[in-house]
């Protein structure tokens, strides 16, 4: 099935149109709170098709990042109780929850930098790091650091890859996003 393919030149052409940096940073800064979609989906095709834009939407995706962050924290710090913990129970992860609780007890601002940087999601750490009440400023600055060097190591080996990378992409994205549903239900599987 060319799911995968078909939408990826969506992704290609959308890229280009010049609305794109701000449904990036519009995404960035959702996801960073609430929305479930990683932003490398989008800065990664609009890096292929505006290499010379790289450094910016890397700076981009970073910055608002950082800001849907700091809303995350001020939910968890402010909101958490009336809204934050009945949506967890109500959703059934609780127990997701309590094991980022944990890491927080073990790792302290070093979770969020991990989380930054990984495909952790980065929303349930701004949330608790705002629960926790942790010192605001190292947050914002484990917080930047790791989603900037995410978001520029994306953004320099799609630049860095350039056509070349966009011909392999295009061939095996197909078997790519089928892999990535795969990890994606196991992961779940795993955490129930």
């Amino acid at each position: 099935m060319k799911i995968f393919s078909a939408l990826y030149d969506w992704t290609l052409r959308w890229a280009e149109h010049r609305l794109a940096p701000r449904i990036l940073a519009l995404l960035t800064f959702a996801e960073s709170v609430f929305f479930p979609i990683p932003p490398d989906v989008l800065l990664a095709p609009m890096v292929l098709a505006k290499p010379q834009k790289a450094w910016s939407l890397a700076a981009l995706t970073t910055i608002a990042s950082v800001i849907g962050g700091g809303v995350g924290y001020a939910l968890g710090y402010f909101m958490f109780e009336p809204w934050i913990q009945p949506l967890i129970t109500d959703l059934g992860y609780q127990a997701r929850f309590d094991k980022v609780m944990t890491w927080f007890a073990e790792w302290g601002v070093w979770v969020v930098f991990l989380a930054g940087f990984t495909p952790i999601p980065y929303k349930l750490f701004t949330v608790t790091a705002g629960l926790l009440q942790m010192a605001f400023l190292p947050f914002m600055i484990v917080s930047a650091i790791g989603r900037g060097m995410r978001f520029f190591l994306v953004a320099g080996l799609i630049k860095l890859g350039g056509e070349a990378m966009e011909k392999k992409l295009r061939k095996w994205v197909d078997v790519l996003g089928w892999l990535a549903v795969g990890l994606l239900i196991a992961a779940y599987l795993l955490t129930r």
